[in-house]
């Protein structure tokens, strides 16, 4: 009897509130579906809005810088040049002397982005995988650096170098940019390299290997993903960098040492008066370029870089 029992029992259908909350489930479910759709879309139309307004300020100077005065002021802001000529940026190259700012550009931020690299990475190393009294402290001085705006230590940076004989001079502005971008090379790396494995290291110590070794042989090239999203981010800071040389780089004979940034500051009050819009573009587009390229290649290796240095 009890086994007829149990079995009808499992046959029954289910009661009319198991129905109803089975509906409401359903009907909750489809109402989310709903709801992250409706956000997707309207996140897809902000980004479009977003990229139109950063790529078409980019176009009208491309295209502008290959168009006459006359074009630049009375012809449409986006059509195209009556002829195709590079005689802009030859004037802006030589006569406007952004070829020289340009080389001196590369000069600087290459050995700046070099030594923050090398002395960020050696730091972050050590605050990340050794336990230290004042291990915390000296991470946190280096992060406070992320909050304390630059223009606050350009009076104090002007007469340190100024007593240390390295005003207007490639040293003085090179440690300077290396200074300048220790904090979140330290802050971002520091991450980084809590996420790699222990197991390794404890590996290549048993086999010898010294904490110089280690460091260089092992845990750098492991981090090498980091370090390239690291480094772009350097790379295009420093590039941009407008308020640090104009403190430093100024006395005698500073225009042959001026950076991209100076120059075309310098060429937008020449255009001011002599009307020469189109070798401003020129020069803007000179400068733009190279950050556009370098980000171009090394898309995959910062997203990486950036997701890797998030998780573990």
């Amino acid at each position: 009897m009890s086994n007829l029992t149990s079995t009808d029992t499992a046959a029954m259908p289910p009661s009319g509130s198991a129905r109803s909350a089975g509906s409401r489930h359903a009907a909750h479910t489809v109402h989310e579906k709903r709801e992250i759709k409706l956000f997707s879309s309207f996140a897809h139309i902000a980004l479009a809005v977003w990229g139109l307004m950063v790529i078409a300020p980019l176009i009208w100077v491309i295209l502008a810088s290959f168009k006459s005065n006359t074009e630049i002021f009375t012809g449409a802001p986006f059509a195209l040049p009556s002829k195709l000529s590079f005689e802009t940026y030859k004037t802006a190259w030589t006569e406007a002397h952004v070829g020289r700012y340009f080389l001196n550009s590369v000069f600087v931020v290459a050995i700046s982005t070099a030594g923050t690299m090398l002395f960020g990475s050696m730091a972050a190393y050590v605050l990340a995988r050794y336990k230290f009294i004042g291990n915390r402290f000296i991470y946190y001085l280096f992060v406070s650096g992320l909050a304390f705006p630059v223009f606050l230590a350009l009076v104090p940076l002007f007469l340190i170098l100024q007593n240390l004989g390295l005003l207007n001079t490639y040293t003085g502005l090179i440690l300077v940019y290396i200074a300048y971008s220790l904090p979140f090379t330290v802050f971002f790396m520091t991450a980084f390299f809590k996420t790699l494995p222990n197991q390794i290291a404890e590996a290549a110590i048993v086999d010898g290997a010294s904490h110089t070794r280690l460091f260089f042989q092992v845990m750098l090239p492991m981090a090498r993903s980091g370090l390239v999203s690291i480094t772009i981010f350097n790379i295009v800071g420093q590039w941009n960098q407008y308020l640090l040389p104009v403190a430093i780089m100024q006395g005698a004979g500073a225009e042959q040492k001026w950076v991209l940034t100076q120059g075309i500051a310098n060429i937008s009050v020449s255009a001011g008066y002599q009307a020469n819009w189109a070798a401003l573009f020129a020069a803007l587009t000179l400068s733009i370029l190279p950050m556009i390229i370098v980000y171009a290649f090394f898309q995959r290796q910062i997203q990486s870089g950036l997701t890797a240095g998030a998780t573990k």
